[in-house]
């Protein structure tokens, strides 16, 4: 599910079946739950625990969604749940097997109250991950500018008028098709992408014309004192064009590409970069 889990290896030799669904995870229910306990009926295991925690039960319908599931028999429809689903329901499990994983749990909730009184913890620890993954100092760096570039930008797009995580998308897609000619879910399509963030796949002059785009879509919001999705998104054009300009400039003098299919996932058969 994460990372962090697989250090404490709570669901070695156990498979847990998932599927997307609304643009993220869903695991089953019956299979997360035999990971972690003794007995070899899940769905009497579940239906007991449900009994003894009245307030998981109560919620039940809101975190347990039926949905289609590929199995060696076919494709099923089964009991699943989110990552946040299931580790509601896993809280509710008192298996010794169980116990690693809700300290794991107790350890990043600590964590994140850490990062809400000091900001800076989170920066340090995104830092950590970045490089633990093999990232580059200087890329690092870029990266952490462009998170700060971003936020700069999605609180201008909050209160001038974006509400839906639809707005951002448009908004964010004009910005990208301005400065490379392709939205982002075509961005990620060529690099391979599925679920991953795009930018953690980006090399520096990605990031950079990334961040010159919006940073001057943030100025030209400000400056102008734009208001409303229809006013965001002539700007956001108008950011990405700025930053376009520059790269093909780049381009034109370097004689070759800067949009990449280059990223940072197992070497694999690159697909050809479409015409721009």
């Amino acid at each position: 599910m994460m990372d962090e889990t697989t250090k404490i290896a709570i669901f070695k030799g156990q498979k847990v079946r998932k599927t997307i669904h609304n643009n993220e995870w869903w695991f089953v229910v019956e299979d997360a739950v035999l990971a972690l306990i003794d007995s070899s009926d899940p769905k009497q295991y579940v239906s007991r625990m449900k009994q003894r925690d009245s307030e998981l039960n109560k919620g039940w319908v809101q975190i347990v969604h039926t949905l289609s599931v590929k199995t060696e028999g076919g494709t099923q429809r089964m009991n699943c749940a989110n990552t946040e689903g299931i580790f509601r329901i896993i809280q509710s499990i008192p298996s010794p097997k169980a116990e690693p994983f809700k300290r794991w749990l107790a350890k990043v909730g600590y964590e994140r109250v850490q990062e809400i009184e000091d900001p800076e913890l989170a920066t340090k620890r995104t830092r950590a991950l970045y490089k633990a993954k093999g990232y580059s100092d200087d890329w690092i760096e870029k990266r952490m500018r462009g998170i700060a570039i971003r936020e700069e930008l999605t609180d201008e797009w909050q209160k001038r008028g974006a509400k839906l995580q639809k707005d951002y998308e448009i908004l964010t897609a004009e910005i990208s098709k301005a400065t490379f000619g392709i939205t982002p879910s075509q961005y990620k399509k060529l690099k391979g992408l599925k679920r991953e963030n795009l930018r953690d796949h980006m090399g520096d002059f990605e990031l950079i014309f990334t961040m010159l785009g919006e940073r001057a879509t943030t100025e030209i919001h400000r400056t102008e004192d734009s208001q409303g999705i229809p006013k965001l998104k002539k700007d956001a054009k108008e950011g990405g064009d700025i930053a376009g300009v520059a790269q093909r400039k780049l381009e034109k003098r370097l004689g070759r590409s800067v949009v990449s299919n280059k990223n940072f996932l197992p070497a694999r058969k690159h697909k050809k970069l479409p015409d721009k």
